[in-house]
């Protein structure tokens, strides 16, 4: 029987994976799976899968959302996270049966639960007013929440902060995220950490009397991009600032002994474009060593996708000898999994040219459980041992790729005019025939410092699905390729960056014969919202567009966005106060009477990152202009909307990209 196209309403039908989190007797593993119910809405449950057998339990049930499950150390107890209660709030349940029983009633929620070493605390993170008492902390029941939201709604919101707003929150009040503990012998709470700063808890040292955290507790806090890490001891409270007060450091680990600290970083020597670097530091010599210091190439998890929900580890975890660390890196459009040794020597547990998005390490035979996402395969978590060799433990969405037509990107590279070499991938429509002429897609990734890679892409097949051929590629800027690449965009937004995209199209139509070269389209969201702003803006090629979460006037950028006051200075060199001239001369909205291309532009209302009247100005000036040009407003969206937005948004998105294309090309 041939399979069907994929819909813009398939990406509903996914499971989702993340969190492995194997048991203590490396038996088991737990996970969270997220899918979206009746109602439309995302929900995630966990489950359990034994190793020997793969047999799989469900373990929470329901429309909530239940996640970052956490083993005890002696495996009897889960802690987790669960909003059932109406806020995110920790609850534990036996591993051997049985209900879960509530363990945190703040007013506020409690998130990110993590157990000490000898199992007698449960240490986690509440956002807590000044004067709070962890000791009487009772949650709103659905009525009283919401006659505080309504009686919230009604009065002026007073900001006295640089920081008032933030795309994944809104907007900020005087709350601030403290470190707490719970004993779970005595059933008491206990604040470890005050004041008028956040503090990320990163772990406890094997003794139990010092807690790592990550925070910035400098008084101009509110004005600095700088993040550090920090010890507490428990008993005096007494805070050792580790690093340097220059950079941004976090992911902080204790090493089995607790004589060593991994942690990540780095001292921003390219802004935001700079690699992140691995240190270790010492306890008994205090001195830090750069481990990273000979690599080029992105620690963590750069891949842009529309196909991932939930958090998952992605390191730096410490070997049991204490001479190796695992961690995740990103390079030429894949993740992988690392491992290096104490003289930086760095080795490849895991590279099939996929996305590994986390993993899980059993110390005592050195082996993981990895999930892993591939460009037909939305995810997957695999056994990978000792001597590095695989074996599938789950066939996620089976079902789902067995009906429905996906077809393989293939992998291009080409020169760009400068003769530096760019790497991407395109896609040919599903059915393709030869001796047949196909539309065009170029597709632009966010960031700019992230990649396109080896990971499914709902949205790309969607549009191969629709017909059209897919070119997406990694211009400068992108990460992936070494520290000079993913720093060649700063200080010249539309200039080499654009002309890598459209040396791209050139590659292309000059390599396949199967592209109508007069039916190029071009998409992309925030920075490539952007990008589609600048393309239509200086060449009239492609004959439809569609900008996403877009930048058309970096002047208002800086005062409307929750991060243009520093993201300016960082990309551009100079901020609305320093060097208007410059930032108008880059600004999409200067070259308006240019555009011939029909535009359609979608924006969310609550987007606070690409703010919606950057949508608003470049819609008003091409409709004054008479140009051919649609504005559509999603409300309640932020500027997560592709990737984690309200479901029946993100189908209405597609939608409206899909029809505006078979419009025009």
């Amino acid at each position: 029987m041939a399979k069907r196209a994929i819909t813009a309403e398939d990406f509903m039908k996914l499971e989702i994976l993340s969190d492995p989190q194997l048991s203590p007797d490396g038996s088991t593993y737990a996970y969270v799976s997220t899918t979206v119910n009746d109602k439309k809405e995302y929900e995630s449950n966990l489950l359990v899968q034994k190793l020997d057998n793969h047999s799989t339990k469900q373990w929470t049930f329901g429309h909530d959302k239940n996640g970052s499950p956490r083993f005890s150390p002696d495996g009897s107890t889960i802690v987790f996270q669960s909003n059932r209660s109406g806020v995110p709030q920790l609850w534990i349940l036996p591993t051997d049966g049985g209900e879960a029983k509530q363990l945190t009633t703040f007013k506020y929620g409690a998130v990110n639960p993590f157990w000490s070493k000898d199992g007698k605390f449960i240490i986690f993170t509440a956002s807590l007013e000044q004067d709070d008492d962890v000791t009487n902390q009772n949650e709103l029941s659905k009525e009283e929440r919401q006659k505080e939201h309504d009686e919230k709604s009604k009065q002026p919101l007073i900001v006295k902060n640089l920081r008032y707003k933030s795309d994944a929150q809104g907007f900020l009040d005087n709350k601030k995220s403290q470190i707490i503990l719970y004993d779970i012998e005595k059933e008491t709470f206990t604040q470890v950490t005050r004041g008028n700063h956040h503090h990320a808890y990163q772990d406890i040292s094997p003794d139990g009397t010092t807690i790592l955290f990550a925070g910035n507790l400098s008084e101009d806090a509110d004005y600095e991009i700088k993040n550090d890490v920090y010890t507490l001891n428990i008993a005096t409270k007494e805070i050792t600032k580790l690093t340097d007060g220059e950079g941004t450091y976090y992911t902080a680990r204790f090493s089995p002994s607790g004589t060593k600290i991994a942690f990540l970083g780095n001292k921003q020597q390219f802004a935001n474009a700079t690699l992140t670097e691995l240190y270790i530091y010492d306890s008994e010599t205090k001195e830090t060593i750069c481990l990273s210091e000979n690599w080029d190439f992105q620690l963590g998890d750069l891949i842009a996708g529309d196909s991932r929900l939930g958090s998952s580890e992605t390191g730096p975890i410490w070997s049991k000898d204490e001479n190796r660390l695992f961690f995740i890196g990103s390079d030429h459009g894949a993740t992988n999994l690392y491992e290096a040794n104490l003289q930086g020597e760095l080795t490849e547990r895991y590279n099939v040219d996929s996305h590994v998005f986390g993993f899980s390490y059993n110390p005592a035979n050195d082996s993981f459980v990895i999930g892993v996402s591939k460009t037909t395969d939305p995810c997957n978590f695999y056994l990978l041992d000792a001597d590095s060799q695989e074996k599938q433990l789950t066939d996620t969405n089976k079902a789902f790729l067995e009906e429905v037509a996906i077809n393989k990107p293939e992998s291009i590279s080409f020169k760009a005019k400068d003769g530096w070499d760019v790497h991407g991938w395109l896609l040919r429509p599903i059915g393709f025939e030869e001796g047949k002429k196909y539309p065009l897609v170029l597709e632009v990734h966010g960031g700019p410092h992230t990649m396109y890679g080896q990971t499914f892409f709902h949205e790309m097949q969607l549009l191969a699905a629709k017909g059209y051929v897919v070119l997406y590629t990694n211009p400068r800027g992108s990460h992936g390729y070494g520290q000079s690449f993913v720093d060649a965009c700063r200080h010249d937004y539309g200039g080499s960056d654009y002309t890598d995209l459209m040396t791209a199209v050139d590659y292309a139509l000059e390599t396949y014969d199967f592209i109508d070269e007069n039916r190029l389209g071009v998409t992309g969201g925030s920075y490539g919202g952007f990008m589609t702003n600048w393309i239509v803006g200086h060449t009239n090629r492609f004959k439809a567009a569609v900008t996403q979460r877009s930048i058309s006037n970096w002047l208002s950028f800086y005062g409307v966005s929750d991060i243009g006051y520093f993201f300016n200075k960082m990309q551009h060199g100079s901020n609305l106060l320093e060097d208007p001239e410059a930032l108008w001369d880059i600004s999409p909205l200067k070259y308006a009477d240019q555009v011939e291309t029909p535009l359609l532009i979608l924006h969310g209302e609550l987007d606070y990152r690409c703010p919606i009247e950057q949508g608003e100005q470049f819609y008003v000036a091409l409709k004054h202009l008479k140009k051919e040009v649609e504005f559509v407003r999603f409300p309640g969206a932020n500027h997560e909307l592709s990737r984690s937005g309200k479901p029946e948004m993100r189908v209405e998105r597609l939608n409206h990209i899909c029809r505006w294309f078979e419009s025009y090309l």
